[in-house]
């Protein structure tokens, strides 16, 4: 509601009436359009400048009253009437009047001969008796202002009220950030469209000479004179301290800083990008806190006891996380450490009393950011469980005797079934007259698990049919009897597409799976990869002994995610991270599993990255420099299965740079929506969105070029759909991302060198969500999880996967570009 002029003399900046410069006496008056109610100010006014209430409905332009006397509020006013030459309407649709000369220099740039007033498109409507847009127009509700025809026929018609149009704002041209004058370059929809109504208004309340920026001066100004800009500004400060000058000065000036980065004014966008991106992690963390609540209040009654709480730390790893948030913490969690923090937390966030609702832990957790919360480790306690193993076809004296030494080795209490079993050799074999003995041990042994193999599936499945076990249920190879899952079980289902006994197809296993629980069944499968140029497979498929689930704990894992109470596929995602050192863990830790926590470091003006420079050099001394390296040297706990190189090359290897990525634009506009999107796939799901679960670390190479263009583009810095490796999508399509930097350098994959024979490698937060395994056939979109939601990505592994494949631009943020030789 302020229109502002100017001139080299200023205003009183306590004066609530106009901010800003004000004209010389001797310039031509200029009414200003004021609210209603603020008619005492008119006595506050210089000579030669008039005031019209909105209410009066009076001229907003006129010349000096005859006597040289200023009009007081609401006086009448005689409009001058203006000539086509005089009447412009500019690109973004609002009437352009020009009254007689006025000089209005701003921060030293004379602009003389023109004062303006912009009025919005609904203030024009045909003149009486004219059936087009020919002819006079007069603004609605100031009849004394005439438009000349030539105005009037570019200027939009709107039905917007005449209310409205009295509170809108004038449209100003635009400055940039040094305060040098620039012409209009965008409407005023298009600001809208961009920057969003309620942004807008806010950013025009704040902007008193607008002139399109906001300096730190009409900031503080703002916030003192006006409410809604205090209390949108200052969310987080108490409205009884908002009159506490000193310290709204200092929030203001360190809010200034990180928006503005030392510039003297800020563009809309800059303003606005920084409280969008504020909005979204606040959103985003309340949503993850009312989540964690649930998950504690599990009789659903609104309030939590200090038992439910401890049973919560101990069966969601997300309640452990919040548990441990302000506790160190290591990476097994013992039942005792468990209820000691579920103690602490309890007595902290109920204060006294018997239970705590979701406002406490609100309360507790006022500055609670989801992206502090990372992954801890609950450990499995094997020696508790009890695993009932039906002997025939599982390989304990032939075949494969590896798999019973694997799961007896990892510490399980094991119980063999095997007494009067005989190997189910024919196809209809008739087992029933042996599903007594079995149960008979079921009720003997109490297993947590039933696992069998091979021909003794069909065991298995009997039991299944005959309701004899509900229980989880490990099934080696999927036997012919078996094409429909029991419902309600949790069932992991292995198998190789190389089984040369019980040859299946994906495609018919994923079928079969269907019929099962959705979230409580799982297939653990392996196949052979795309070809590579010389003919060979990178990755071989399992054959019926199923190799690959002898090698990195595999076997143990897999029963671990039959018994899990969050679900087997989940389980066994989250026990990828047990493949990394735990100092690479510690060090990925530090530097976050979030875009929000990596954008926290940024050196460019305001964390925004909006600068022209898109890489910013770190000190080799630094605590970042010193993590990016860890990470980037850092060689999985058991041996990689590609090898390219021999054993001790990657050690010579040096890091002789790392530079910061900061792309602002494809940050808002790309990374930080998809990270979203895959947040909310989880949560739909009904899973937790986990940090370090569902993000993951991984590197990419590519040449000069390509590199150039990931860090620099602000739309989409991986391009999916151009992407392979080398020709050969091995894994489907999608850009390529390995676990470990030794593969990419190794592999050959970062271009030629430079001339000093240094390489560049990119360091990338991948939002990885639930992952399948890769198809070399795959185009397109990958299939579904759940309808209506797919899988996030896909990997070379289920076990222990080295390669990932992303199919959307905004799938990683390449977070750091590494030099080395």
């Amino acid at each position: 509601g302020v229109c502002t002029l100017s001139s080299p003399r200023s205003f009183p900046t306590r004066q609530p009436t106009v901010v800003g410069m004000m004209p010389k006496p001797q310039a031509p008056a200029v009414s200003l359009l004021m609210p209603p109610g603020w008619n005492s100010a008119a006595s506050a006014l210089p000579q030669g400048v008039q005031l019209a209430s909105p209410s009066s409905g009076r001229a907003l332009l006129a010349p000096p009253s005859p006597s040289g006397q200023q009009a007081g509020a609401g006086t009448p006013v005689q409009a001058q009437q203006l000539s086509p030459s005089q009447a412009r309407s500019p690109i973004h649709g609002h009437a352009q009047l020009v009254a007689s000369p006025a000089r209005s220099p701003m921060r030293g740039q004379a602009q003389i001969g023109q004062a303006k007033l912009l009025l919005p498109p609904a203030a024009v409507a045909p003149a009486p008796g004219s059936p087009s847009c020919a002819g006079n127009h007069s603004p609605v509700g100031f009849p004394n202002v005439v438009v000349s025809p030539t105005a009037a026929l570019s200027v939009p018609h709107s039905n917007v009220s005449p209310a409205a149009v009295a509170r809108r704002p004038p449209k100003s041209p635009q400055r940039s950030g040094s305060g040098d004058s620039m012409s209009t370059t965008a409407s005023a929809s298009d600001l809208e469209e961009t920057l969003g109504e309620e942004m807008l208004e806010i950013c025009r309340k704040i902007d008193a000479d607008g002139n399109g920026s906001i300096s730190q001066f009409e900031l503080i100004n703002a916030i003192k004179t006006n409410p809604e800009v205090a209390s949108f500004v200052l969310s987080g400060v108490d409205e009884a301290r908002l009159s506490e000058e000193e310290s709204n000065f200092d929030a203001i000036d360190e809010l200034f800083e990180a928006m503005g980065g030392g510039k003297q004014r800020l563009k809309y966008k800059d303003f606005v990008a920084h409280f969008k991106r504020k909005a979204a992690e606040a959103s985003s963390n309340m949503e993850e806190l009312k989540a964690i609540y649930s998950l504690m209040d599990s009789d659903d009654n609104g309030c939590v006891s200090k038992l439910e709480l401890y049973e919560a730390v101990k069966r969601h790893p997300k309640v452990a996380q919040l548990a441990f948030l302000r506790r160190s913490s290591s990476h097994g969690l013992d039942e005792e450490e468990m209820f000691d923090a579920a103690k602490h937390l309890f007595e902290a966030v109920a204060r006294g009393k018997k239970r705590f609702d979701f406002m406490d832990l609100k309360a507790y957790f006022a500055d609670f950011d989801a992206a502090d919360l990372v992954p801890v480790r609950t450990e499995v306690d094997r020696a508790s469980k009890r695993v009932l193993i039906i002997s025939p076809g599982f390989g304990r004296s032939v075949n494969h005797p590896r798999q019973s030494e694997v799961v007896e080795e990892a510490g399980y209490q094991v119980h063999w079934c095997w007494e009067g079993l005989p190997i189910p050799e024919q196809p209809n074999f008739d087992v029933m007259p042996y599903l007594h003995r079995i149960r008979a041990d079921i009720d003997a042994f109490q297993p947590d698990v039933i696992a069998c193999g091979s021909k003794g599936g069909s065991y298995l499945v009997a039991l299944w049919a005959h309701g004899f076990w509900r229980g989880a249920s490990l099934l080696i190879n999927s036997h012919p009897q078996c094409v429909k899952l029991p419902e309600g079980t949790p069932v992991v289902l292995c198998q190789g597409s190389n089984d040369e006994t019980f040859p299946t197809t994906r495609a018919k296993l994923e079928e079969l799976l269907s019929t099962g629980c959705p979230s409580r069944c799982f297939l653990y499968y392996t196949a052979n990869s795309g070809q590579l140029p010389s003919g060979h497979f990178s990755r071989v498929g399992d054959r019926h002994n199923m190799e690959s689930i002898l090698q990195h704990d595999c076997l143990p894992r897999l029963l671990d995610a039959a018994m899990s109470s969050e679900g087997p596929e989940l389980h066994i995602v989250r026990t990828w991270r047990e493949r990394l050192t735990s100092a690479r863990l510690e060090a990925e830790q530090w530097l976050g599993y979030s875009p929000i926590a990596l954008s926290r470091r940024w050196a460019s003006r305001g964390r925004g990255g909006r600068d022209d420079r898109k890489l910013f050099d770190l000190p080799a001394g630094c605590e970042e420099f010193q993590k990016v390296v860890e990470v980037f040297k850092a060689q999985p706990r058991e041996g990689a299965a590609y090898t390219l190189s021999p054993p001790g090359t990657w050690e010579r290897v040096q890091v002789r740079k790392v530079e910061r990525i900061e792309n602002g634009a494809l940050f808002d506009n790309c990374t930080m929506p998809y990270y979203a999107s895959v947040q909310r796939s989880i949560q739909d799901q009904g899973m937790l969105f986990e940090p370090g679960v569902h993000t993951t670390w991984g590197f990419h190479g590519a040449d000069a070029a390509a590199i150039d263009s990931i860090v620099s583009n602000p739309v989409a810095g991986f391009q999916p759909l151009a992407s392979g490796t080398r020709g050969a999508a091995l894994w489907g399509s999608g850009t390529y991302f390995a676990r470990d930097a030794r593969y990419v350098a190794d592999g050959g994959f970062c271009g030629q060198p430079a001339a000093d024979g240094t390489r560049r490698m990119l360091m990338c937060l991948m939002m990885s969500g639930m992952p399948c395994l890769g198809d070399p056939k795959q185009r397109g979109v990958l299939p579904f999880r759940q309808q209506p939601h797919r899988y996030h990505c896909a990997v070379d592994c289920l076990s222990s996967p080295e390669i990932y494949i992303m199919q959307h631009a905004g799938a990683a943020h390449a977070a750091y570009l590494i030099t080395f030789s």
